[in-house]
């Protein structure tokens, strides 16, 4: 590692959040399962297929339009069994509080927690809580963990193991909203049109593309780093390469204009109701057809597909007809995002 000290970069989900993971954790900790660093990991139970996960959540400030920490936790954990290829079942909660935070904040918290986990059909079985000393802890942190069954013929779906050039790439909806959402909250700015947070469970709608489709090879949720890094990741060390058209890529004008007043990428800012679905060219159109006519993928749209040029990298073509390559998200853009 380059730097001797944990960084806020460390957290972002983007270069230097996988020289962590890869020269410290995985250096560590390898074994066959973790050493494929998907999202959730596929167990063989004797002889089921369990989908297991776990995520932490640090989201600053704790309510933002949209959503708060509690309907954030219930949905990252939901889509990251979701975009295994698993139904989501059970998951966990653990709460770290901060001395002196207000019990009809934390109430609301938990009542959202719930109400997201009753709509997602999934049950919070266990959990923890611990109390730490005022100004030891920003108001409340929540670790999740999350298990589902997976079915053997989805069990590729994480690693993306099928890909070939020709399949097609998939996004449901627009991109950026919940990392303006966060940001605007942070920085009390005054928007016109307020941007929210698009937090929400997308295993419904991603089992309606499994409903019309046996082609889904792939499926990532595009949370820290955006769009971006996760095609970055997908291309990375591959045989194939990836070619998107920005101007098929849905952004709301909203966030569009936010993100040309800071200087930011809508590519590069967070999601947390957005995946990335790779599918096989003959079943592209049906596929997105059926999303459309789900919640959460009103605005569902092919952006790109997966070529033999250019293999290892992510190129996309501006609206202006040149091309630019999609790197990770190098340093941070927005900390404390999730």
């Amino acid at each position: 590692m380059k730097n001797e000290k944990i960084l806020l970069g460390h957290g972002s989900g983007g270069k230097l959040s996988h020289e962590l993971i890869d020269s410290l954790f995985v250096k560590h900790f390898s074994n066959d399962i973790l050493d494929n660093q998907t999202d959730a990991s596929v167990l063989d139970l004797k002889g089921s297929l369990v989908s297991f996960t776990t995520d932490s959540f640090v989201v600053d400030p704790v309510f933002f339009p949209g959503g708060n920490i509690g309907k954030l936790a219930v949905c990252g954990t939901v889509n990251d069994l979701a975009v295994s290829g698993a139904k989501p079942m059970y998951l966990s909660s653990a709460f770290i509080i901060e001395e002196g935070f207000s019990i009809e904040e934390l109430t609301k918290i938990v009542e959202s927690m719930a109400a997201e986990a009753k709509k997602a059909g999934v049950k919070i079985v266990t959990g923890d809580t611990k109390v730490v000393d005022k100004g030891k802890c920003d108001k409340v942190f929540i670790n999740t963990a999350g298990i589902g069954l997976i079915d053997e013929s989805r069990k590729h779906i994480g690693t993306g193991t099928n890909i070939a050039a020709g399949d097609k790439i998939i996004i449901n909806g627009s991109i950026g909203d919940h990392g303006i959402a966060v940001m605007s909250a942070r920085n009390d700015l005054k928007i016109s049109s307020p941007v929210l947070s698009d937090c929400a469970c997308l295993h419904k709608l991603i089992d309606k593309a499994f409903e019309v489709s046996d082609g889904v090879k792939f499926i990532r949720d595009a949370t820290r780093g955006g769009l971006a890094t996760v095609l970055s990741e997908l291309a990375g060390k591959k045989t194939f390469g990836i070619e998107i058209d920005e101007a098929a890529v849905p952004v709301k004008d909203s966030v569009r204009g936010m993100c040309e007043l800071l200087g930011f990428d809508p590519f590069y800012v967070a999601n947390e109701g957005k995946f990335v679905m790779i599918v096989a060219a003959k079943d592209a159109e049906k596929v997105v057809t059926a999303m459309r006519n789900t919640e959460f993928g009103e605005e569902a749209a092919i952006i790109g597909e997966i070529v033999s040029a250019h293999p290892g990298k992510s190129i996309v073509t501006t609206g202006i007809g040149g091309q630019r390559i999609l790197d990770m998200l190098s340093g941070e853009q927005l900390p404390r995002i999730c």
